[in-house]
């Protein structure tokens, strides 16, 4: 098998990957048709209230995760993701039937996405803490990017559907679809080799509990450089829904079908930066950084993009230099912390991803609303270069970065620091 795949050898691993293809899709479809339905029927073209959606679904991330962390460490992680995933399922039928039943108002979504980013707290660190015991710690890092390839796959595909079935019937069926997707998940979960998972020991957490993440973390500088730029470029650079919705509605007057196709079209870079990182062995902190500085370069064209297909095809370079950061750096951080802190490290990890979302999305969308969305998308870019500058400020004044000019050509310059490359 193709080194790019080598996980998929793995048959516990091959059907996860199906079925959280399947339920990422419905989970992307869901995602699409609520960011619609807010901007454009439970309000007039509001963004902040937008923002406001994705900050409720994601703030939880800020609150519970030293305990969800601890619950992914102590307890088996399949029964719970069974428990999670089933839960997740159902507040994607809820926001289904009141809106088959024309109840649906703003309010009631808000209360769903809290709901919903409660329960995802928990399943995030479980469910990515899970892998290593589907492949083992060799196969990690090629899992780690595959899932990514998964997830954003579905991204590509789950907001074209979604903007399609909107566009042609309404949002109703999307939630349905979203809600029925986690049985995939389930069914999997349920009918695993158990005798085939690399099991670690719930009682191995490590030292001092729910804090201990932040105990191990505290000895990794490396760690916490890595959580510093994922820190300040999630929150102020990953509010995609803001952008895409804003400058679809706004800026290029699209409807929810041409929405639903910029996401997927952002997805497509996506997809091709998880396939490329799952090329690589081993995992590097030069990608994250460097990843961080052509995501600040791509918000930057795409804010001066002149037409929708040139935004669209700008996207694509959002897309891959995002998720070549994150896969990046997510396969860092796992491979290189133990077993028994590996839980509540992801779920350090997650809050800094997820959690400054509460802060940046609400921000993205008053930009958005006062100066226009091209100026939000601006706020990004800056983020991406400001998350370089703190690599290499890193490796400079902590890991001795120079540049080396050999004697005799001395045109060729290259760079190298005193640490991992």
């Amino acid at each position: 098998m193709s080194s790019m795949f080598r996980s998929l050898s793995e048959p516990n691993y091959r059907r996860w990957f199906s079925g959280a293809l399947v339920s990422n899709t419905g989970t992307w479809m869901q995602r699409t048709a609520q960011d619609w339905i807010v901007l454009t029927q439970l309000t007039d073209n509001d963004a902040t209230a937008l923002g406001i959606c994705m900050a409720l679904q994601l703030g939880p991330q800020l609150i519970m995760f030293p305990v969800a962390g601890a619950i992914a460490d102590r307890f088996p992680k399949r029964k719970l993701l069974i428990l999670t995933q089933a839960l997740l399922g159902a507040c994607g039928l809820l926001l289904f039937a009141l809106a088959i039943t024309h109840l649906l108002v703003l309010w009631h979504v808000y209360v769903l996405a809290f709901a919903l980013g409660m329960v995802a707290t928990i399943d995030n660190p479980a469910r990515q803490a899970f892998v290593s015991e589907l492949v083992g710690e060799k196969l990690l890092p090629n899992a780690v990017s595959l899932n990514s390839a998964s997830f954003n796959g579905a991204r590509m595909f789950g907001p074209a559907i979604a903007g399609g079935l909107t566009a042609l019937i309404g949002a109703e069926p999307v939630f349905l679809i979203s809600g029925l997707g986690f049985a995939a998940t389930i069914g999997v979960l349920l009918t695993l080799d158990r005798t085939r998972l690399h099991s670690t020991s719930t009682r191995k957490m490590g030292k001092r509990g729910v804090l201990g993440g932040f105990t191990y973390i505290r000895t990794r500088p490396d760690i916490i450089v890595v959580l510093t730029i994922l820190g300040i470029v999630s929150t102020f650079g990953f509010n995609f829904s803001v952008y895409t919705a804003t400058m679809a509605k706004i800026e290029f007057h699209q409807d929810a079908g041409g929405f639903g196709l910029l996401s997927s079209v952002m997805a497509i870079g996506s997809v091709a930066g998880a396939l490329t990182a799952a090329r690589r062995e081993k995992p590097r902190l030069r990608m994250v950084f460097g990843a961080a500085g052509g995501f600040g370069l791509a918000c930057l064209l795409a804010a001066m993009a002149p037409s929708y297909w040139a935004f669209a095809v700008v996207l694509t370079g959002v897309g891959f230099s995002a998720i070549t950061m994150m896969t990046s750096a997510n396969a860092y951080v796992q491979t290189t912390t133990p077993a028994g802190y590996r839980g509540r490290v992801m779920a350090i990890y997650a809050a800094v991803v997820m959690g400054g979302t509460p802060i940046g999305a609400p921000v993205a969308g008053i930009i958005a609303d006062l100066l226009g969305p091209r100026a939000s998308l601006v706020v990004g870019g800056l983020s991406g270069v400001i998350g370089l500058s703190v690599g290499l400020g890193w490796m400079i004044f902590a890991k001795h970065l120079r540049v080396h000019r050999p004697r005799r050509r001395r045109r060729l310059i290259h760079l190298s620091y005193d640490g991992k490359p």
